[in-house]
């Protein structure tokens, strides 16, 4: 059997646990697009590299200075996502994404048959056309690359499989350009080894695409608009519907701007800077790449197998420290002759500037990694390609826009250790910025902390935590800090029906109020309160998220569950009543009383120690649905009972 007859339409997985994320290479609906991936990833920078350095040490031409070589072979790579990306991402929805990829990777072999002809002649223009081309082919596999995985992965894969995809990446990345920089310098044969290793490396990738499942299209339905400009305005407003996405995007953006500040600035900061040699300006791209890829592989196991957008704020934390840190360790080193490898690693000053240079690039895998999850997750499938083609366009126009401020801080007299200063310094602006227009990333981030770092947090029946639609989560009331355990619980952002005396407490008031919680009292005691929090309630079933109530009506006093109350038959009558099914999920969080945040005095709390220290055990039980028309509060309370001495 063929790999196109054995190809048939696969859907996400089904919830298995796997041991991690390296399981998916195992896999046909993930390991073909791996190193199909891969091999492009490596292709483009072995054919770009070879390239640079051909022109920069091997032949010599007026109208390409050695100087400018790289400048414009980047120019021309990039040039194609700022024409084509809106017209990639419509391609990618509307056609089967298999069929893109192999379409892409036959237009990549193409390419490199004309780069050999190029090399073996040493012509520059058909190389530079090339070039372009290579760009172009990197403007159309983009959208597929990220619109694939959600397609053939369920949300506990997600994250895992965004990390290997980042860390193969950037492996490839290093590997292409070490392999074009050796091939290239082999004397007499460099140029035809180098046309020889293109066209085998794009081989290879096709090769490997043909045992890719037939993934099918979105929205097969679409009608291509093939203006450029007008469709990348269409795409940009697709993926400002949704605001989290959006200014996901821009995080991601940032991030390449960021990355593109360091990266362009290697040769300078090895030669000019630390005194090292062409081998020193390869270590620190090699440190770079390594960062990245374990940053990346890390999100899997911090996540617990989530897409977990708390890590994106921890990953802009460490970017701007090491980055601060990075510019104290290279300012103060001494002038020195031009040194070696072996010569630069037997001075310990160097050893800080590439823990730096690792912490740094690992956090930044920590922070980019989440964000492409979020997106693939949060964005309709119908148009998933286009938002990340708008997402393609912005990250090109910030990398020329981190190229022009670079080069505007250097005419102005900044060093280099200065300018990566800067740039730590604007990433602490520019994140907190985000984080402060989109709430959830901090609030993810502080329960992410909490269940890590405070508590010994375990999840038990999470799976029934439903990926999409309205649903009523039920859970008993023990502590002040229950919402934000929950919240390090869910996937996606939940809505709380909180007691309107909690928004009075201290930070917790601060904390909620950013959360947008629904603030509710006894009619009696405010009865507009008490029909505003219903009519909240019911808004946020209608538009389709989470809420989050606690039936019992306050804390327990002494740690047994309590009577529920009737609110909960009130908000299912009134989704109803809007023509909303909403089931019902029962929650128990177990272990958690006694600790510092449960009322545990008469009339307070908070007024005792950590009785039992921080890293204590907490868990939360979830159970399966129950229908709205099945629910009763005391047949709710049996069932968290049961989950309580589960």
């Amino acid at each position: 059997m063929s790999p196109d007859t054995a190809s048939t339409s696969v859907a996400p997985a089904p919830t298995h646990e796997d041991p991690n994320q390296f399981a998916l290479l195992r896999q046909r609906r993930f390991a073909p697009f791996f190193w199909t991936q891969f091999s492009g990833a490596a292709n483009d920078n072995l054919f770009k590299f070879a390239f640079t350095v051909m022109v920069t040490y091997q032949l010599s031409v007026d109208w390409l200075p050695p100087a400018m070589a790289g400048l414009v072979i980047g120019a021309l790579f990039i040039l194609p996502f700022l024409l084509f990306s809106a017209t990639s991402g419509q391609l990618t929805d509307k056609y089967d994404k298999t069929k893109m990829i192999r379409f892409v990777k036959n237009l990549e072999i193409a390419i490199m048959l004309v780069a050999a002809v190029g090399f073996i002649a040493g012509n520059i223009p058909i190389l530079l056309l090339c070039t372009f081309l290579m760009g172009v082919h990197s403007t159309l596999f983009g959208p597929v690359k990220f619109a694939y995985m959600p397609q053939v992965l369920n949300e506990r894969e997600l994250t895992g499989g965004n990390g290997m995809v980042e860390m193969g990446t950037f492996v490839a990345i290093l590997l292409g350009n070490v392999a074009g920089g050796l091939l290239v310098a082999l004397p007499g044969i460099g140029h035809t080894t180098v046309a020889v290793a293109c066209v085998v490396a794009a081989l290879a990738g096709r090769a490997v695409a043909q045992f890719i499942p037939s993934v099918p299209a979105t929205d097969p339905g679409l009608t291509i608009n093939w203006n450029p400009f007008t469709e990348t305005w269409r795409n940009l407003k697709l993926a400002h519907e949704n605001i989290v996405v959006f200014r996901s995007l821009l995080g991601i953006s940032w991030m390449w701007f960021f990355g593109a500040v360091f990266l362009s600035q290697f040769p300078s900061l090895a030669k000019n800077v630390l005194h090292g040699n062409e081998q020193v300006a390869s270590l620190l791209l090699v440190v770079f790449s390594i960062g990245i890829g374990v940053g990346s592989l890390l999100c899997e196991v911090l996540s617990r197998r989530h897409v977990e957008i708390g890590l994106v704020p921890l990953g802009a934390i460490g970017m701007s420290v090491f980055s601060i840190d990075l510019y104290f360790a290279s300012r103060s080193l001494p002038p020195s002759e031009i040194m070696g490898l072996a010569a630069f690693m037997a001075q310990g000053a160097h050893w800080r500037v590439m823990l730096d240079l690792a912490l740094l690039s690992l956090f930044a895998g920590l922070y980019s990694v989440p964000m492409y999850a979020l997106i693939q997750m949060r964005s309709q499938p119908t148009h998933r390609a286009r938002i990340i083609a708008a997402n393609n366009i912005l990250n090109a126009l910030f990398m020329i826009g981190s190229s022009l401020i670079a080069g505007a801080l250097l005419g102005a007299g900044f060093t280099v250790p200065q300018i990566f200063l800067f740039t730590g310094l604007a990433n602490a602006v520019v994140a907190f910025y985000i984080f402060m227009l989109v709430p959830e990333y901090l609030l993810r981030f502080i329960a992410w902390v909490s269940s890590r770092f405070v508590y010994r947090f375990k999840v038990q029946g999470d799976e029934n935590l439903p990926s999409t639609g309205a649903a009523i989560l039920a859970c008993n009331h023990v502590s002040f800090v229950d919402a934000v355990l929950l919240m390090a619980a869910s996937p996606r952002p939940i809505y709380f029906v909180m007691d309107h005396r909690i928004f009075r407490v201290p930070v917790l008031g601060w904390l909620f109020r950013l959360a947008k919680a629904i603030p509710i009292a006894p009619y009696k005691e405010d009865p507009k309160t008490y029909e505003a929090a219903f009519d909240r309630a019911a808004q946020v079933l209608r538009e389709g998220d989470l809420l989050a109530i606690f039936p019992e009506g306050g804390i327990t006093k002494d740690g047994q569950l309590q009577e529920f109350k009737g609110g909960i038959m009130k908000i299912i009558e009134r989704a109803k009543a809007e023509g909303v099914e909403a089931p019902v999920i029962p929650m128990a969080l177990t272990n958690l009383w006694g600790s510092y945040f449960s009322r545990i005095e008469k009339g307070g709390a908070m007024v005792r120690p950590f009785r039992r220290g921080f890293y204590s055990r907490v868990g939360l039980n979830v159970g399966s649905a129950v229908a709205p028309t099945e629910v009763q509060p005391t047949l709710l309370r049996e069932r968290v009972q049961k989950l309580l001495t589960a």
